[in-house]
Formats: structure tokens, C-alpha cells, sequence
């Protein structure tokens, strides 16, 4: 798991290492999409928008979810049983006027919410670049752009951007450096280095993994081994960690990749969770 792991490092940028600067370019017209519910990807959204100066709308259902957590994951495992999709209204922008498409969305069940799953039934990106960006409980981004690929075979997918839910404050350093690496404006940003091997995780190391997920109900894992790196923040960790199923729930344990950071002065926190 650890080498496929790697290999989707190319396709996130979270912190970053060392310093760049992003050439200039010539300025596509662009159109950020998004669905949210509670509020944290229109937060994102709309920072992305404002730094791009592009054009934005929101993904609206004709009938909305409701905010309450339950009620949100009854609707949306009945929809999937179903294999159907919420009714959205139209766009009101045209997709074929723009050559850059920011497609955003709450992860649900691993990937993007039914909202924007009925968006990609209506519409072709085909010859169009997009960037899926996210926000989740713990993790997505990978598993929803792979979603994402698939469903729009002829559209170019450029690596996306997402945060925990638990970390919006992080959102407009973040997407500014997101936004710069990636090379739509202008600045500089850090360039990160690669993982080294995995090693046995220390007592320290998983004193800080524990730190790190304590309280955070949707898994109860415990590290194996880890890598480090340095960050202008402090510290970023990856850890292999082996899940074990919640005491309601059946199953076998599951290997999964946490990414940690430990900021100077801070608590350790985790950023993203890749099963």
C-alpha cells in the first residue's frame, strides 16, 4: 500500500518544502463549481474564486439534504441502494465558455457527494482541465478523483486540494500555496520533498499518532511505522497504521496512511487519512 501511496503524493499538495516560484502563464477562463452542505467547501470555494478572479456557482438540489449528520447519511445510503441521484437545478453558466473547471464537494462514503455525482450525469468535460478539490471528516481526495477520472474519461483531472473539515482555518494559506504550485498565479510557493522509507515507529512517533487522531470516532488505529520531514511549520509525518474494526461493526483490521503535522509550539494534528 505504501508504494502506491507514493506514487498519489504526486497528485497532493498539502505542505510543502522548499522554495519555487510559479512561472506566469497566460490566464484561461475559468469557472469554480461547488456543492456544500454545512458551509466548509462554499468557504473554499470562494477563496479559490477570489484568487483566481473566476467566475463561480453553487451545485443546488432541488431537494436539500439535511444538515443533521443522521438524517444526511439515512438519504444518502437509501440514493446509493437506489443507484439513483438527487434532481439539481441547472447551471446557470456555461461549461463550454470556460478551458479550466474547479469542481468542488463534501466527501461522502469515500467519494463526492450525490450532488456532484448528478452534475457529472449532465454535463461533458471533455477537453476541459479540472481540479477537484474537497473537504472531509478524514480523507478522499484520492478515491474521489479516481471517481472523478472515470466518470469524465475525456476531461484532463489536475491534482486537487482538500482539508479536514477540523482544520478550515488552514484553508487560505493552503489554497494559496495550492493555487501557486499548481501554477495558476503567480509566487512563491514550497516545493516538497519525497517521504524516505518507512521505519519502525518509535514510542515518541506513536505518542504523537495517538495525540494525533484522539477523539476522532470514524477509526481506532494504531501505527506501525512512519517517515518524516521537515516543513517551515515544523514537522510532517506519514504513518502506517492498522485499523481495527469499531466495537458495532464487523470486519477485519485494514492498513491505512495518516498523515500527521506537528507545528511548532502546536498539538500534533492529522490532515488527511488514505485508505
Amino acid at each position: 500500500m505504501w508504494n502506491m501511496i507514493k506514487i498519489m503524493l504526486g497528485l497532493a499538495v498539502i505542505t510543502m518544502v522548499g522554495i519555487a516560484c510559479s512561472p506566469k502563464k497566460e490566464s484561461p477562463k475559468m469557472l469554480v463549481l461547488y456543492y456544500s452542505q454545512t458551509s466548509n467547501t462554499k468557504v473554499v470555494a470562494q477563496e479559490i474564486a477570489t484568487r483566481l478572479n473566476a467566475d463561480i456557482e453553487e451545485i443546488v438540489p432541488v431537494e436539500p439534504y439535511d444538515t443533521a449528520f443522521e438524517a444526511t447519511i439515512e438519504r444518502c445510503m437509501k440514493e446509493r441502494e437506489q443507484g439513483i441521484t438527487p434532481e439539481i437545478q441547472p447551471l446557470k453558466s456555461n461549461i463550454a465558455d470556460y478551458d479550466v473547471i474547479f469542481i468542488g464537494y463534501p466527501v461522502w462514503f469515500g467519494t463526492y457527494a450525490p450532488p456532484v455525482a448528478a452534475l457529472l450525469d449532465k454535463i461533458d468535460l471533455g477537453g476541459k482541465k479540472v481540479v477537484p478539490f474537497c473537504t472531509f471528516g478524514s480523507g478522499g481526495l484520492e478515491s474521489s478523483t479516481k471517481d472523478l477520472a472515470a466518470k469524465q474519461p475525456n476531461a484532463k483531472i489536475l491534482r486537487g486540494y482538500g482539508v479536514r473539515a477540523a482544520r478550515m482555518d488552514a484553508v487560505a494559506k493552503e489554497v494559496d500555496q495550492f493555487l501557486k504550485a499548481s501554477g495558476f498565479i503567480e509566487g512563491e510557493f514550497f516545493q516538497p520533498t519525497s517521504f524516505p522509507e518507512l521505519y519502525p515507529v518509535s514510542a515518541d512517533e506513536a505518542a504523537i499518532f495517538d495525540a494525533a487522531v484522539d477523539g476522532y470516532p470514524m477509526f481506532n488505529a494504531k501505527s506501525t511505522s512512519a517517515a518524516k520531514r521537515d516543513i517551515p511549520e515544523g514537522v510532517e509525518y506519514v504513518f502506517l497504521a492498522e485499523d481495527q474494526p469499531r466495537d458495532d461493526k464487523d470486519g477485519e483490521p485494514r492498513e491505512i496512511v495518516v498523515y500527521v503535522i506537528v507545528e511548532k509550539g502546536k498539538a500534533p494534528v492529522f490532515t488527511k487519512v488514505v485508505r
